[in-house]
């Protein structure tokens, strides 16, 4: 079991996605661009290594515009020897790394344009990892996406879509469930017609689901991983106090998190904390986890 956050290190100094307006784009400025995004990411991974954190989900933004028509600059060949770096760093580190494209990300869109633009940018996404030379277990999460009136003909058109998608991102893509619209039991249906594995986001289906325990789809979820798919993936948060139904909080409760792990046993599960203050929260989960047996922390 590792345990990650996502994106950003708050008290770390830089970002590692650092981007720039559409109308300002320039090879030099994109090359200016991702040689800082990489360096940060270097220097938060190398912080995460240091304080035992071997799960991280990269930010989408490492290179700015990469699947817009724009983008005309080699970067994977650019950037080739520094990628191979950072990916055997994470892989002899045994950092998990994953990612999540924005929310404009639809596969399942009834717009064909829509649904092309989403492709190209977890096409994106794909060379990334492969570019990093990550074995697949360095997985894209994806919601399953709109409703549009009619959830079973989303769900097929998902399907539909998926179906025609490149190898090499079908390897990577895993879906998950959200807080309003497709529940684990939806995604465990698109497995059954796809065998694509499932993402359990437990602070999801606290919000939207049918009836089932959290321990019962982390069973069945879990089950949708194959070996070449590594450890079954979770995404941990909790509902926001002050805020809407569905709002992630802006610090991890302990107690709440002490009864997932409880809950969790005897699943070897990778947990994502989708919580506002990042690293903080990573650093407690750490500690309150680091007395269980399937707790990865030092090497």
């Amino acid at each position: 079991m590792k345990i990650g956050y996502p994106c950003i290190n708050r008290g770390i100094g830089c970002t590692s996605g650092r981007t720039f307006r559409l109308k300002s784009y320039s090879e030099e400025r994109m090359i200016s661009s991702v040689s800082d995004n990489l360096m940060c990411l270097e220097r938060i991974l190398a912080w995460n290594l240091e304080h035992r954190i071997r799960f991280f989900r990269i930010t989408s933004d490492i290179i700015p515009f990469a699947s817009h028509p724009i983008c005309i600059c080699p970067w994977r060949e650019h950037f080739r020897d520094r990628l191979e770096e950072i990916g055997e760093f994470s892989s002899r580190a045994e950092i998990r790394i994953s990612m999540h494209p924005d929310q404009f990300i639809v596969l399942n869109s009834p717009d064909e344009k829509v649904v092309s633009r989403s492709i190209d940018e977890l096409m994106y996404h794909t060379a990334l990892l492969d570019s990093m030379n990550l074995d697949g277990t360095a997985k894209i999460q994806l919601h399953v996406g709109g409703v549009y009136g009619d959830a079973k003909a989303a769900i097929s058109r998902f399907i539909g879509v998926y179906e025609r998608l490149d190898p090499a991102l079908q390897s990577r893509l895993v879906i998950e469930n959200d807080d309003q619209r497709f529940t684990a039991s939806d995604c465990l249906e698109i497995h059954e017609e796809t065998t694509i594995p499932i993402l359990f986001d437990v602070f999801h289906h606290t919000c939207h689901n049918t009836g089932e325990r959290a321990d019962e789809m982390l069973k069945l979820t879990g089950k949708t991983w194959k070996k070449n798919d590594g450890i079954p993936m979770v995404d941990y948060s909790s509902q926001h106090q002050e805020k809407r139904l569905g709002s992630h909080a802006e610090h991890i409760d302990s107690d709440d998190f002490r009864r997932f792990l409880a809950i969790s046993i005897p699943h070897d599960i990778d947990i994502m904390l989708e919580i506002k203050d990042k690293e903080k929260s990573a650093l407690e989960a750490i500690t309150i986890a680091e007395s269980d047996p399937r707790f990865i922390g030092s090497s």
